[in-house]
């Protein structure tokens, strides 16, 4: 079973708890949302992209910086714990709204204090 982990200024964030990591306290759990909105140009291209086969480059931009956003909000939430890391991150993704027109990114996972 794979896993990842990052090192971002200091801060360690993995899905997983690797080998050789050392945890010095587990503080708690944080999680970071955003919320995308659909766009009816971009709407209108994906309907082209969809004809004509190929990638979604607008929504997959869009999706990435969602994602991005809530990564951010997960790690200030666990900075502001005091915790130099983050482990066992999940990310789930829904469609929300009437028309489905918006989509979810959250992100969770345990502060920790690494060694």
């Amino acid at each position: 079973m794979g896993w990842f982990s990052k090192s971002t200024d200091g801060f360690f964030l993995s899905t997983t708890t690797p080998p050789g990591i050392e945890l010095k306290q587990y503080l708690g759990v944080v999680n970071g949302e955003a919320i995308i909105g659909a766009n009816i140009f971009r709407d209108m291209f994906s309907s082209v992209r969809d004809v004509v086969g190929g990638r979604a480059g607008g929504y997959e931009r869009a999706l990435a910086g969602a994602r991005d956003a809530a990564m951010e909000e997960l790690i200030d939430a666990a900075k502001q714990m005091g915790a130099n890391g983050v482990v066992g991150i999940d990310f789930d993704y829904e469609v929300m709204g009437e028309t489905n027109g918006m989509m979810m990114v959250a992100v969770s996972g345990t502060a920790v204090k690494l060694g």
